[in-house]
């Protein structure tokens, strides 16, 4: 999996040390998702308030979570899960239920603490049909871009 250098190190010294990680971490989220602000975005996780001030500050104003997304239909392009601090297995729950949400074409950027999760994300991913395309490292975290893969075109295809 090849890495990319997100980090943006520039940001204010006034911000606090959490308000400049999830700052740090949305700008790679979004950067590795190449989200352009038509997107739909489906964002779950840790630091929730943090991640939407963040996007929306930054002009991404077509973004819901959990609380607001209505029912499943495949209405997002992009899902964002920024996971700190909880275990996999309970990751591999919101993927469950975040995976119906998804477009057929959507991608998926996960952010998570440290080399185990990544081991065990790739699989995991793998089992929800997505593909890992590519992974970059910040700080003390992980994030992992995935497009889903289309099983009715990739039959057609064959």
């Amino acid at each position: 999996m090849p890495g990319l250098n997100l980090c943006n190190e520039n940001y204010p010294m006034t911000q606090s040390r959490s308000e400049l990680a999830s700052g740090q971490i949305v700008d790679s989220m979004l950067e590795l998702a190449r989200c352009s602000k038509q997107h739909r975005i489906l964002v779950s996780g840790s630091h929730l308030p943090q991640v939407m001030k963040g996007l929306h500050r930054r002009g991404y104003y077509r973004v819901d979570t959990a609380a607001s997304c209505g029912l499943p239909h495949g209405q997002y392009h992009i899902g964002l899960i920024n996971w700190h601090g909880h275990s996999v297995k309970a990751l591999e729950a919101t993927l469950e239920w975040l995976v119906h949400f998804l477009a057929s074409s959507a991608l998926l950027v996960v952010w998570v603490d440290g080399r185990e999760a990544n081991r065990l994300l790739q699989s995991m991913l793998e089992s929800f049909n997505f593909q890992v395309e590519v992974g970059t490292r910040c700080g003390d975290g992980i994030g992992i871009l995935a497009c889903r893969r289309d099983r009715a075109a990739a039959a057609m295809a064959a």
